[in-house]
């Protein structure tokens, strides 16, 4: 019965007299609200009403709100170059970005600007202060600075093009640490820059590469290509992901990894937490079913589903859930997220060894090495680098042990026995 009435109220005529009660209700709200309303502001309301009553993923942006989304997925735009926040009504610097034109002007960390072509930032917004920062490469700007033990002094900018770091690195001893924290158009090729520039410094010091940390921990996703990419860095053949839909399974997708493996065979960490979402669990997914890295960390978040973004001319564009994600094997990420192999919370922990032990060198008279101080006293610098280390982020820690401990394992096992 239940069936038969949702087929009648899916008739035309129906959906008719329901578009008609919309218009009847946007009337009577012209005509008799408090306040008189902006219809553009109506209109735009119970559009993003309808998608958002979806699912938490389908919403309406008009036009400043998907110009924004734009900058974060290209991941680059015609600004100054810094990192910013308010600090009682005026705009702080948290960092300059390298190679801009904040960098060069020698903006520091803790600068205030206070105005803007000499309009006072005071009673902005961070985002209309960041608005009237950005602008077309190669206009002219200048700002304001006030820096502590100075007089406030005017710098004149040239706006350039801007790009949005996804991609951090450095390294860990002889193993590389690479963090994604977010999938713009920047990450793939981030992440292979980084890799080189990691083998280039190792070889310098007559070092080999040992394994690869990937840290995707709060990467709240980004491109679905970016994903592929990344991770067809790390596989050699198969499937990377497939997308299906209920409501066009004809349409389905799969997407295949292509040969090149970055971290060249060695141990892979790809570490995750709740924060990790939808481009994310697709990399630490693929990664999984194909057993090419140990997932450690929490489980993800849980975001399997796909969003299409169509544009809307003048008035913006619409994202709304078209499909799923499944990994390789044929898991389902939505609302399950990704299982890490080796469940390991973020932690502080601290030795609970008495600093004051005596050992034997402390004793009076203690043989020296054979090979000398020197050797002790770095063995200490090494302690207490990887306790510091163990200090500010447990997981990476966990990550590094682990990838040593394959290492030597593996090393053993391919020394002859006699």
């Amino acid at each position: 019965m239940s069936g038969a009435l949702a087929q009648e109220a899916e008739k035309p005529q129906d959906t008719y007299k329901l578009l008609q009660l919309f218009g009847d209700v946007f009337e009577r709200v012209r005509g008799d609200y408090v306040e008189k309303p902006s219809d553009k502001e109506l209109i735009e309301a119970a559009i993003n009403g309808m998608l958002s009553s979806l699912d938490p993923h389908s919403s309406y942006m008009n036009a400043d709100s998907f110009k924004e989304s734009q900058v974060q997925i290209k991941g680059e735009f015609g600004g100054l170059g810094i990192e910013v926040t308010m600090d009682k009504g005026v705009v702080k610097v948290v960092s300059p970005i390298d190679d801009t034109p904040a960098f060069r002007a020698g903006l520091q960390p803790g600068d205030l600007i206070t105005h803007l072509d000499g309009e006072p930032v005071l009673g902005l917004t961070l985002s209309q202060a960041v608005k009237k920062m950005r602008g077309p490469v190669g206009a002219d700007l200048t700002i304001t600075v006030v820096r502590e033990g100075k007089d406030p002094f005017d710098v004149t900018l040239t706006r350039a093009v801007v790009k949005l770091k996804s991609v951090r690195s450095r390294l860990e001893g002889d193993i590389a640490y690479v963090r994604i924290t977010t999938f713009n158009e920047q990450a793939s090729s981030g992440l292979v820059k980084a890799m080189k520039k990691l083998k280039k410094e190792l070889k310098k010091e007559d070092q080999t590469l040992q394994g690869m940390v990937l840290d995707l921990r709060s990467n709240p996703g980004g491109l679905l290509d970016e994903a592929i990419k990344v991770s067809s860095a790390f596989l050699e053949h198969g499937e990377v992901v497939s997308i299906r839909s209920e409501q066009h399974p004809e349409q389905a997708q799969r997407f295949n990894a292509r040969p090149g493996d970055v971290a060249d065979g060695l141990p892979v960490v790809v570490l995750i937490n709740g924060g990790s979402a939808s481009a994310s669990e697709i990399v630490a997914g693929a990664l999984q079913d194909h057993g090419r890295a140990i997932i450690m960390g929490t489980k993800s978040f849980g975001k399997g589903s796909v969003q299409t973004i169509s544009p809307l001319g003048a008035y913006g564009a619409m994202r709304m859930t078209t499909a799923r994600y499944y990994t390789p094997s044929g898991r389902s990420i939505q609302s399950v997220g990704i299982s890490p192999d080796i469940d390991v919370p973020q932690s502080k922990i601290e030795s609970l060894e008495p600093q004051s032990q005596r050992r034997e060198r402390d004793l009076r008279g203690a043989l020296d090495k054979d090979n000398g101080k020197e050797a002790d006293e770095k063995a200490k610098d090494k302690d207490k680098e990887k306790d510091d280390t163990v200090r500010t982020d447990y997981q990476l820690t966990r990550a590094l042990d682990l990838i040593r401990g394959i290492t030597l394992f593996q090393e053993m096992s391919a020394t002859p026995k006699g």
